[in-house]
Order: C-alpha cells, then structure tokens, then sequence
C-alpha cells in the first residue's frame, strides 16, 4: 500500500533486468542516502503493478495494492518531485496477457483477457486492460521536457576503448522502405488554436453519424494534428515490399512501435502478419477468425491458434516457403520478426542494425542485407539517411566521433505518443471531422472501412520551455544546434511558428539551424564524424528515436545516457537509460545465474538526484554523496568493473560490489563533511579487504539456472536471493 510519508527520492519499480539489477543496487543506496538523512522509497510502475492496481475487486484485501503510478503522477506536478525512472515494460497484447496469466497461476483472481468483449462486462474490462497496454507510464511522468546525453565520463571512457562496429560497403543491399502516399505523413492536417476549445471527433457515413471522441478540451495555443494511413495504401505496400525483398535477396524486416503507438502499430503489424500469409488468410480466413487468430498478435500467436489443423498449418508452410528469408528475432528458437509486436522496436532495432553494418540475422543463423520496412513516412527518412550516409563514408569511428545531444518536447502526451485516446480503425467509408465547440470543422478526411485516424496534439506551455531549455544549453555548450523540424510537414510548421519568433526574442536566431529530419541526420552525422558536438532538437518520437541511434552508434548502448527531465513544476525526474535488451537478459539469468544488465545508467541517474536534492532542500551531504557517486561512476568506467556478457565473469552484482567500494572510498577520501568521512571510512576499508571473497561468493552462484519465482511479478525473497547472493557484501552494506 501507499507510504504515509513521500521519501526524498523514489526509486521506481519496474520489470525484467532492470528490476533484478534493483534487487542488488537498492539496499546499496538506500544504506548511502541514510548517512545523510535521504530516504530512499519505492513506487510500483512494473506491468505487473499496474495491472494489479487497475482490478482490486478481484483481489483480496492481502493482494491490493496502490495505485502507484497515479501517486507519481500527481508527485510529479509538485516542485518536490525527485523520481529515479527505470525503463518500464510498454506492453503489447502478447505481453500484457502473458502478465495476468503468471498472475492468474500466482493465485490473483484477475479476469482473463477479453480478445472479442461482447457483453458491457467484457467490454469494461477490456477498456480497463487497454488503459495499461503501450506507453501507460511515460505521458504519465514526463511533465517535463528532455535533456538526454552522454555523460562525460562516459564518452570519453566509449572514445578510449571503442566498441566494434560492423563494415559498411557501398554495394550493401540495405534499404529503408516507406510508402510514398497515404501514410501519416502524407495525409496531415494541423492547426494551432487561437483560444481554448472542446472538440469532438465525428464519423459521418451513408448511415448517419457517429461521435468516435467528445469532450477533448485543449487549452489556448494547442497545436492539434490529424491524420490517417490508408489500409489499401498499406496493404499494397506490404505486398509490394514482401516481392521486393524477394528480388533483391535480402531480409524482410517490419520496424515499429507497438509499444508506445499502442493502437495504430499493433493494426499496421496485424496487416503485416496478413501479407506475409496472404494465400493462407484469403483460403482459411474464416475458419483461423473461428479459432480465435487475430493477426494483430502476431504470427506466434496465430501458429499457436492453429497448430492442430493440419490444413492451415501445411497451407502456411507452403506459403512461407515462397516467401524471402525473414529477418529473425532469434533464429536458434525460429522467433520471426512477425512474431511478436512487441520484440522488434524500432528504435532498437534499427541503430543495432546500422551499428552491425546494415546486417541482420537470418533463419540459417547468418547475417544479411536487410529491407528494413518502415511504412509511416514521418521518421523514416532519419534511419534512411544514415543507411546511404554509411555507405557512402564507411563505418562510424567511436574512437573520434564527438555526440549528439537531445533535447525533446515530450511534456504533457506532446505530439503522436498522446494519441491513444483520439486513434481509431475507422469501421465503414466516410469522413471523420474534427469539429469544435462552436461548429469550426477543424480537421477533416475523408476515410474508407479499415483506414487508421489519429489525432495528436502538444501544448504552448512545453513548446516554449522546449525552446528555452534549447537556448540555454546551447548557450551553455557553444555546440551546433539544429531544430529537427521539417516546414513541409504540417504539424511541424506550426512548430516553425513558435520556435521562430522565440529565438529571434532572444536575439539568438543565429545561433540555431532548422532542419527537416532527411538533413538533420546528415549534418549530425558529418558534425560528428569530424569530432565535433552537436545539439539534436526534437519532438517527441524523434527524441525517442535519436536517444538510441547515436549512443548505440557512439557508445554502443543507449542504456548509459544522462537523461534528466526538468518538470515544469520544478520538480526532477531522472531517467536511466532504455530497456529494449531486459528481455535477453533475463533468459540468460533465468538459464545461467548471469546477468549482463549494466546499471551505469542507474549510477549517471542517481548522482544527479543527490545533486538536484542538495540544491532544493539544502541537503549539503546529498551534495557530497552526488559527488562521489561521479568519482564512483569515473571508477567503474577507469577500472572496467561493467558487466561481461558471458557467464563464469563478473556480471551486474560484482559491478554494484565495485561501485559500493568506489562510492565509499570517495566518500572516505573527501574533505567537505568529515562526518560522512569518518562514517565510511571503515566500510571502505572492509569492501577493500574483503575483495577476494566477495568476488569469489558472486562467482559461486554462476552457472546454475535462477529462480525469481516469476517473470513478470517476481517474488520479492527469491529475487533478492538470486541477486544478493554474498552474505559478506550483505553484511557489510546491510
């Protein structure tokens, strides 16, 4: 349940590696903070928390908890907030309904997923499970906008000892293929409102009329964007790009986001699944709709469904056999890029691509030249430019490469990541208007059956502190700044507006560029490759896109970028890095007692929480343990104490053991508090001398499979036996 008092800082729970990487690192954190009266709490935002928290009438009373993702979400509008965010399953369906099935064997008398809700019971409590699916947490927390970037230390420690990166060639078949009409892109509408409205979404059809959405109200300045994708213009895409790939004798790869476009790319990825078995759907349609298939699911899913008719199954082998190589997930265990929505990410998926030269692996456990598939023609080009820019200059040398920097409108569900609401898959041909309280059509389409609306907006508040937070950085660094905003694209000549007349306030305009995404990533990458730095000014999706490109292609994870939200009510959020790997992870901890999770992320976080403490409440210790978690997180890095990926090394566990020792030795050895001096010195001296067998007790556990007592709702005793399995470390730290 809720904690009667806020704790200074709040550590979130989460899922997958993160969470198990917590189990290790908490108690080591919470023991620091306490020496200079910091408390260090927790609130619940794992998949597993959140959907407990959604049903507690079918929990006993022992089972309920709080709802602590809606306590964080009006923390984060105070000026005290103080959160440290870990990466946090997005779920797609596949994932949220394997969640309540663990539950459900868990003894939680949770209600089975409703696929097709037909009574008003189902159907409220499938509203209540699509609450939690794709990007449930982020619009929630992020009441801010975003300022991610390679910490110091860490890009010099990246330059220093540069990663491998794959060989590019100028005769690479890898491409990036979008549709060129009838996409998002193509079909926006935006307007900026002149005063405060309420609107509704209507369908109008031959059979009359249908309110889709009512009552959005958006306050003065709002930029509000419609659009919609053709499902005729994808589905002929689709077919054409699945011959394609065929021809050029490459991989068929789909990148999305079924995560955070949690309505709209599960249905692009479910037409997907429909090409690729095209003959198979139009000779058995009837009869897969019959056995529960929904193609949205993906093509597990489907196989899953229809494994014991031998009919379907021998129709989709054929079919499969005439299709291109795919490109796989994990080709050992035959996981299709179409198997689950939620395993290809794109902006995972792509730069670890590029990163790897255009390569992708193959069924036959191979790499190959990719058709890299993204069919929205917004962001695409980003991802298209790097392909022909690598080709042309070669590989990315991390050795000498400078960085780029973000800065992200994000705040208050800006831009295409707050659609869920206000995104439908139109059910009949006619024409969807966006029309305000005062009968103003804002926005109109016309639309067939299957077409896919959305309607986005972002605010004037977080327009103008987006603008300022980019004027002050670049003020602060001197580095290239480029506003990644293209005049072509509707909604973001509407951003145009509000940027402009700013700068030029400011008397700074010749200080920043502006640029369409195509030659943004060009720039950025000659700046870059001349060892220059740059500052990458985005919104929403491109923020997110950009934080895993260049830290993959310049550090080789994005799982050690500073991210820090500075929320508008002055209050700090601190995010660790991305968790697209966690999955991964796990199975290797589950299969072998290793864990490859590297916590940097965690320890860039929490220095500046300490530091962002000390300053709002006038803690000066805070302001000494954020300085020794730097001196620490240097150590880590100097020392090469991060995890290996292979069992029978140090993994995640020895890496906090190292960084306990560096933090306290800094501690020790500083001269600004000589209370926290003396109080660490003999636990300095204790981790030191007991080196050899606290390794040696890390190192025992290694090998044999792990038992969390769960996957998505870990038991609390068992994880903590798996990650702190050395009783001198423990008692030590305490």
């Amino acid at each position: 349940m809720a904690e009667n008092t806020t704790p200074d800082i709040i550590y979130t729970k989460v899922d997958e590696a993160p969470e198990l990487a917590s189990a290790s690192l908490l108690p080591i954190i919470q023991r620091f903070a306490a020496a200079a009266d910091v408390t260090v709490g927790t609130k619940d935002i794992s998949l597993a928390g959140r959907i407990l928290a959604t049903f507690p009438e079918a929990l006993t009373e022992a089972q309920r908890i709080s709802d602590d993702l809606a306590e964080l979400g009006e923390l984060v509008k105070t000026p005290e907030a103080n959160v440290i965010k870990l990466p946090n399953i997005s779920a797609s369906e596949p994932q949220l309904v394997a969640a309540v099935k663990e539950l459900q064997a868990q003894g939680y008398a949770l209600p089975d997923y409703p696929y097709e809700p037909t009574t008003d019971a189902e159907k409220a409590v499938r509203a209540k499970y699509d609450s939690i699916k794709g990007s449930a947490v982020n619009p929630v927390l992020r009441g801010g906008n975003s300022d991610r970037r390679a910490a110091v230390a860490v890009k010099k420690f990246a330059q220093a000892n540069p990663h491998r990166m794959g060989d590019w060639t100028g005769d690479s078949k890898t491409v990036v293929s979008s549709m060129s009409g009838g996409d998002f892109f193509s079909n926006e509408k935006s307007a900026t409102l002149d005063s405060a409205a309420t609107a509704k979404i209507v369908l109008e059809t031959a059979d009359g009329e249908t309110v889709l959405k009512d009552g959005i109200k958006y306050p003065a300045g709002t930029v509000v964007d419609a659009t919609f994708m053709s499902a005729a213009a994808l589905d002929a895409f689709l077919a054409e790009q699945i011959e394609a790939t065929k021809a050029d004798g490459t991989l068929f790869s789909l990148h999305m986001k079924a995560t955070m476009m949690k309505v709209s790319d599960p249905i692009i990825f479910g037409h997907a699944v429909k090409a690729w078995l095209a003959p198979v759907f139009e000779a058995h349609g009837d009869k897969m709709k019959e056995l529960g298939v929904n193609p949205n699911g993906g093509l597990g899913a489907l196989l899953e469904r229809v494994k014991d008719d031998a009919e379907i199954m021998a129709a989709i082998e054929a079919c499969m056999a005439e299709r291109p190589p795919m490109y796989m997930v994990n080709s050992d265990r035959g996981i299709t890029n179409l198997h689950v929505p939620s395993d290809v990410i794109i902006d995972a998926s792509m730069p670890a691509l590029i990163r790897a030269g255009g390569k992708g692996w193959g069924p036959d456990g191979k790499e190959h030249d990719t058709n890299c598939v993204i069919p929205d023609n917004s962001y695409a080009p980003v991802y298209d430019a790097t392909i022909k820019f690598f080709k042309q200059h070669g590989k990315l040398n991390p050795a000498t490469a400078g960085t780029v920097q973000n800065l992200g409108l994000m705040a208050q569900k800006a831009e295409e990541y707050g659609s869920h609401p206000t995104t439908f898959e139109i059910p009949a041909a006619g024409t969807v208007k966006m029309i305000l309280d005062d009968g103003t059509v804002l926005h109109e389409h016309a639309v067939d059956a299957g077409d896919i609306w959305r309607s986005a907006s972002t605010r004037k508040a977080p327009i103008e502190d987006w603008v300022n937070l980019a004027i002050d950085r670049q003020r602060l660094t001197g580095y290239r700044a480029i506003f990644w905003l293209d005049a072509n694209r509707a909604h973001d000549a509407e951003l145009i507006n509000y940027v402009k007349p700013i700068l030029q306030a400011k008397g700074v305009e010749d200080k920043f560029e502006i640029m369409a995404p195509r030659e943004a990533t060009i720039a950025s990458l000659e700046t870059i490759t001349k060892g220059e730095n740059t500052i990458a000014i985005t919104g929403n999706v491109l923020r997110d896109y950009l934080t895993d490109l260049f830290p993959i292609l310049e550090l080789a994870t994005s799982a050690k970028m500073l991210s820090i939200v500075k929320l508008m009510n002055g209050g700090g959020l601190f995010e660790t890095g991305a968790g697209g790997s966690a999955p991964k992870h796990v199975q290797q901890l589950q299969e072998e007692n290793h864990l490859r999770w590297d916590s940097l992320g965690e320890f860039c976080a929490l220095g500046e929480s300490f530091k962002f403490l000390a300053e709002a409440k006038g803690n000066k210790k805070a302001q000494v343990l954020g300085d020794a978690v730097d001196a620490a997180t240097q150590g880590i890095l100097d020392h090469d104490r991060s995890p290996s990926r292979k069992v029978g090394e140090p993994d995640n566990r020895d890496s906090h053991y190292w960084f306990a020792r560096y933090w306290a030795e800094a501690l020790a050895a500083q001269s600004d508090d000589a209370e926290l001096a003396a109080e660490f010195a003999p636990i300095a001296k204790a981790l030191a001398e007991n080196e050899a067998k606290i390794t040696g007790e890390l190192a025992a556990v290694q090998g044999a499979p792990a038992d969390t007592g769960g996957y998505y709702h870990a038991d609390p005793a068992k994880m903590a036996a798996v990650m702190r399995p050395s009783a001198t470390l423990n008692g030590i730290i305490g």
